[in-house]
């Protein structure tokens, strides 16, 4: 299974699952915003990014990207640009635009996070806030 595959520049090729090794995983998450404002945005996405990172035990220096997508409906600002301003200046990060699904949830802000880990993915918290918590309901708080 793909989730067993060691990553051979963390702890030697070969390493066996569990065993420590650190692997890429990838970290889900998304926020509102009431209003469309940088205000509202800037805050939202640092606290998402954050709470993703300290409920994980992620450190920066374990991030390898952040892909963000925002509705239609926000139009403010990049939240990658909220993201710098926290100290991923030096992080890879990538903005688009969620697909427009009739019913989807407005003005959210989601977030795909790749990082290394020794956790396994079912040991990874997701983390989603504001009006964004109900778009997961199956994962545990």
């Amino acid at each position: 299974m793909a989730d067993d595959l060691p990553n051979p520049t963390a702890a030697g090729e070969g390493a066996p699952a569990g065993s420590g090794a650190r692997r890429v995983r990838a970290l889900r998450g998304a926020t509102t915003v009431d209003e469309d404002t940088t205000d509202q945005v800037t805050s939202r996405t640092q606290a998402l990014l954050v709470a993703m990172l300290a409920r994980n035990g992620i450190s920066h220096e374990d991030i390898i990207s952040v892909l963000f997508t925002a509705t239609d409906d926000v139009h403010c600002m990049f939240p990658a640009t909220a993201a710098r301003a926290i100290g991923f200046g030096d992080v890879p990060l990538l903005c688009a635009r969620e697909l427009d699904i009739n019913g989807a949830q407005g003005r959210c802000i989601r977030v795909l996070m790749h990082v290394e880990s020794p956790r396994r993915r079912d040991q990874l918290h997701h983390v989603y806030m504001e009006g964004a918590r109900g778009l997961r309901d199956d994962l545990p708080e």
